[in-house]
């Protein structure tokens, strides 16, 4: 079988551009949504956290079911297509209510409507998601190829979620007196909900299309057999197995809760911690664009001149000491005070440096997933990219749940409440902020790099393993 040794550009532009779905899905839900439930519509922090939190639990739960079917499904359209096709209008339809919840609705109710479609939007879109990850592993078997798919996949997602906030911050949400940030206009949350919806069906669109043309050249389901339940199982089981698959899954749980904490308190840090305007908020926002850039050229350098392994743990050590570096420096009154324009450009240029670490220690550890593909196909006989993408994706949903969980019980001890300006929260509630991000993520951050060193697959082994596969395919 031929393979895709090095997909050309436009093969990259349509795998990548899907990354801007999930972009747009993750920063609204993580960034944004605790802040629309809570702080504007009025509804408990602890109940938006449960109402994310049981949409997660849902949804993890379908991770594997969807890449174990996705591994053996045998259609025309081969085993992933036909799920990126199902989920794309469906997922775009249920974003498009999560931001446009009807007036009258509080309490319970309002719980019960984020709930309910934060629930369809996830399951739809895991529809889309595990699959066309998994193309990553199919598309080709070159080792430094992958991380350049996997850089144009967060390259995209990353630009897609900033985008459609930009959008947000510097356009819908108009500011008026007494609400200098704009947040409390809700005309421009429900925009927010359209313009978000109609991105989502777009990227969606284009990569399953865009794809499309390569199915007779991916990989095949494996043979049919005789499947039971406690076989399934067994075979689930015997994939995740794979020390290397474990390192990264283990880092993933730290990493992602650390993730989830951070985006759910960026605004409350942005807005309360540095008292930045929706404009300033807005600017941070667009400048991390420069941030994916960086990340599109040096992911790939340094997976080639360091190998993907020592490459994310330097990145990630440097990306992960400085995040929280500039919160930590205020605590000791190291920094010029709030409202200064010093203040911002510091926090400007620390933040584009690190985001662009940041994103560049994703790709490098979402291409080294793919590598483990080959070496479990040795050990099984099978090919199980949908099993490790939706192991990834299934940690990924349970940590951010519990770094959502998490962020709510920072603000309550905090005692930053619904509702509550900026203005209105004490110094000592300012500070309590601060301590509780810094440091949070700053443990959980370098016990995430400690699991990644148990990773073992280099460059080497990746070619020893595909030379090995090509003997016994060929009866060696």
């Amino acid at each position: 079988m031929a393979e895709l040794r090095k997909p050309g550009l436009a093969t990259r532009l349509a795998y990548g551009i899907g990354g801007a779905a999930g972009g747009i899905k993750n920063n609204g839900f993580e960034y944004v949504l605790l802040l629309f439930y809570s702080q504007v519509l009025g509804l408990s922090a602890v109940l938006v956290a449960a109402a994310l939190w049981i949409a997660l639990l849902i949804d993890a739960v379908s991770d594997p079911v969807v890449g174990y079917w996705s591994d053996n499904l045998r259609t025309k359209w081969g085993r992933r297509h036909p799920f990126m096709y199902v989920g794309m209008v469906p997922v775009a339809i249920a974003y498009f209510f999560v931001w446009n919840p009807p007036s009258e609705l509080s309490g319970a109710q309002l719980f019960a409507w984020l709930l309910g479609f934060t629930v369809i939007v996830r399951l739809m879109y895991t529809l889309f998601e595990v699959p066309s990850t998994a193309l990553a592993a199919e598309l080709t078997q070159d080792y430094d190829a992958r991380t350049s798919l996997m850089s144009f996949r967060y390259f995209f997602g990353w630009v897609g979620g900033l985008s459609v906030q930009i959008i947000l911050f510097f356009f819908l949400l108009q500011p008026s007196e007494g609400d200098p940030s704009g947040f409390f206009h809700i005309a421009g949350w429900h925009t927010y909900g359209l313009l978000g919806a109609s991105c989502i069906f777009t990227a969606v669109l284009i990569t399953s299309v865009g794809t499309h043309r390569h199915i007779p050249h991916l990989k095949a389901p494996p043979a049919p057999r005789k499947l039971t339940p406690l076989k399934v199982l067994g075979e689930i089981w015997e994939t995740v197995s794979n020390p290397s698959f474990r390192a990264l899954f283990i880092a993933t749980l730290f990493g992602l809760v650390a993730s989830g904490i951070s985006a759910t308190l960026n605004q409350y840090i942005n807005g309360f911690f540095w008292e930045f305007t929706s404009d300033q908020i807005g600017g941070l926002t667009f400048a991390v664009y420069l941030s994916a850039i960086m990340a599109l050229a040096l992911a790939p350098m340094a997976g080639r001149v360091l190998g993907k392994k020592k490459a994310a743990i330097i990145i990630g050590l440097l990306a992960f000491t400085i995040a929280p570096a500039p919160v930590i420096a205020r605590q000791f009154g190291l920094l010029p005070p709030n409202g200064t324009e010093a203040l911002y450009f510091i926090v400007l240029g620390v933040t584009i440096f690190d985001i662009a670490l940041i994103i560049a220690y994703q790709m490098l550890a979402a291409s080294m997933v793919a590598d483990i593909v080959e070496q479990n196909e040795l050990v099984t006989g099978r090919r199980s990219e949908g099993i490790y993408f939706a192991g990834i994706s299934f940690m990924r949903k349970l940590a951010q749940g519990v770094g959502i969980l998490s962020a709510s019980f920072i603000l309550a001890v905090a005692s930053i409440t619904p509702g509550m300006r900026s203005s209105q929260a004490s110094d000592e509630a300012v500070r309590t902020l601060g301590w509780g991000y810094a440091l949070t993520l700053l443990a959980l951050w370098m016990i995430m790099i400690v699991c990644v060193n148990f990773y073992r697959i280099s460059r080497e082994d990746h070619e020893s393993n595909l030379r090995a596969l090509a003997e016994r395919e060929n009866g060696s």
